[in-house]
């Protein structure tokens, strides 16, 4: 069982000729939908408005078979507007956002993170307050039990005093067994020391794997036994929307084919050799190529990779 923790929005993007387009995203819940593609169980935790776009993430979750945990409360759903540069990669303005999971505690709680065997945390939902703090604690229950997975996913506009969302990122990843970040997270988090250095720092602190992507260039898994490098797909991009959280499902999917999640398999994940992550991250990198090509944050299932 996979549960997931973390804010779902609505995406409306435009690339300043066409209409925007309207997508749902947030970064945990397209984790949780691009898990639901492998068809995997997975139950999100969340928090979103009762309203028009409330209903459109609710309708997307259903659509994708991904459990819901909490109501829609009575906050407005956010709304996230970006324009694509050329590359194919947005940057947001939040309107509003707010983040709390009031409703997640006693014994609906202590269910939900008992049955996973897996947690994944990430983006907004996990460095801000008060919700982040409802995360945090989440993550040292679950830990005895299940495999930790976060994604940073940084989101400068929001983040009000860099030293302490990089302090909460750290004391995440020290608790984590996989994490994926990307070149520009990690560039915004230590904007003095290059991408390889923050990793290896990282993989120090606790995790069994890093791993880095650089928009269209290579992935870069970090491990104990070395470093593996998979180039990115070379495809016609649309946009980049989902491309990372395409990656990140598609890496718990190969670890979970492979029998190297639970908090049992903790050590054999730690000795991971190098071959294996390459074959994970060619996965991942397959599956953010199949994103890429296709508006919004498509989550590709394996027949549509295979195909």
């Amino acid at each position: 069982m996979f549960l997931v923790m973390g804010e779902s929005l609505v995406d409306v993007v435009s690339d300043g000729v066409q209409p925007p387009a309207t997508h749902v995203g947030g970064s945990p819940l397209n984790v949780a939908v691009g898990l639901a593609a492998w068809e995997l169980p997975v139950t999100l935790v969340t928090s979103y408005g009762r309203d028009a776009a409330g209903e459109l993430i609710h309708e997307r979750l259903a659509a994708a078979g991904v459990a819901e945990l909490l109501p829609p409360g009575g906050q407005p759903t956010t709304t996230a507007r970006g324009v694509l540069d050329p590359a194919g990669a947005a940057d947001y303005e939040f309107e509003p956002f707010s983040w709390s999971l009031h409703g997640f505690t006693g014994d609906l709680a202590a269910r939900a993170i008992e049955d996973a065997d897996v947690l994944h945390i990430g983006s907004v939902g996990s460095w801000m307050p008060p919700g982040a703090d409802t995360v945090l604690a989440a993550v040292r229950q679950a830990r005895p039990h299940a495999s930790i997975s976060f994604d940073p996913n940084v989101r400068p506009r929001l983040i009000m005093d860099r030293a302490a969302a990089r302090a909460r990122v750290e004391e995440l990843v020290a608790l984590a067994d996989v994490v994926r970040a990307s070149e520009s997270d990690l560039a915004w988090l230590y904007p003095d020391r290059r991408a390889e250095r923050t990793a290896t720092a990282w993989l120090e602190s606790g995790p069994a794997v890093v791993v880095v992507t650089a928009g269209s260039g290579e992935l870069v898994g970090y491990t104990r036994a070395g470093v593996a490098r998979v180039a990115a797909e070379d495809v016609d991009v649309e946009d980049s929307v989902g491309a990372g959280d395409s990656s990140m499902a598609a890496v718990l999917a190969a670890l979970h084919a492979r029998e190297l999640l639970g908090a049992d398999r903790r050590e054999r994940l730690r000795s991971v050799p190098v071959a294996t992550l390459r074959e994970v991250l060619r996965t991942a990198a397959r599956a953010a190529g199949y994103t890429v090509e296709h508006a919004g944050p498509a989550m590709p299932t394996p027949a549509e990779l295979n195909a």
